[in-house]
């Protein structure tokens, strides 16, 4: 897989995400999908690492423990992704603040620049 020619970043979130998230994404006018509404809630976390890396898509999740192991694999074994966000995990409650720190993840980081890479959400509060 080549690095994409998207300037912008497509976010698709993890299933423990709530799928709310991509649908108010998508109302600011951001490029967003979730595991609910795409049919791959239930997945592996290697399998949904590999669905979005084969179409190009910023995985979203809260699971930071397994996707930093995963994202280490796929680096020893030459396998290429369009980049993990890692978050702490936020309650149905907390969707807005959830939302405010993806916005302003999207608006400060490019998808050239998250191309194979592993990132903290919570660095742009």
């Amino acid at each position: 897989m080549a690095e994409t020619d998207r300037l912008f970043i497509f976010l698709y979130t993890d299933e423990d995400v709530t799928d709310r998230l991509a649908l108010l994404l998508r109302e600011r006018g951001y490029e967003a999908e979730s595991a609910l509404e795409v049919g791959t809630a239930g997945l592996t976390d290697e399998q949904q690492l590999s669905f979005a890396a084969n179409r190009g898509w910023t995985l979203l999740t809260y699971n930071r423990r397994d996707f930093v192991v995963l994202a280490k694999q796929w680096q020893d074994a030459g396998q290429s992704h369009a980049g993990i966000i890692l978050s702490h995990q936020f309650s149905n409650r907390q969707t807005g603040e959830l939302l405010r720190q993806v916005c302003r993840f999207l608006e400060g980081v490019s998808a050239d620049e998250m191309w194979n890479t592993v990132r903290n959400l919570q660095s742009f509060q």
